[in-house]
């Protein structure tokens, strides 16, 4: 099993930035591809981005040229995070970090983030 917790999440002014990051632990070593997904209220929950073991990344279309996935491990954990600029008030939502795992799907706790305008 994993447990996956974020942070990073808060209140940011329009074309503003934040980083979110997410620690994975546990049986780390069966992690496949892990990425960020956001819910805002009264929506269903979307891609934002993904990335492979391998470093392949992919993202939604309306935060491409914005936001940047990647990952790292250190001392028996893995570390994700998403560099979020330029942020716009339609980035408002519940951020997750969400593992795809030999063993199934993990999600985290989830972090709000906020873009007034």
């Amino acid at each position: 099993q994993v447990q996956l917790v974020e942070s990073g999440g808060g209140l940011v002014q329009a074309g503003g930035s934040l980083r979110l990051s997410c620690v994975a632990s546990g049986s780390i070593f069966n992690i496949n591809s892990m990425g960020w997904y956001r819910q805002a209220p009264g929506k269903q929950r979307d891609l934002v981005a993904d990335i492979t073991s391998g470093g392949g990344t992919h993202y939604a279309d309306s935060v491409k040229g914005r936001f940047t996935i990647s990952r790292d491990s250190a001392k028996g954990r893995v570390y994700l995070y998403l560099q979020m600029n330029s942020l716009r008030p339609e980035d408002t939502a519940v951020y997750y970090c969400q593992t795809n795992h030999v063993s199934g799907i993990y999600w985290g706790q989830g972090t709000q983030v906020t873009v007034s305008s």
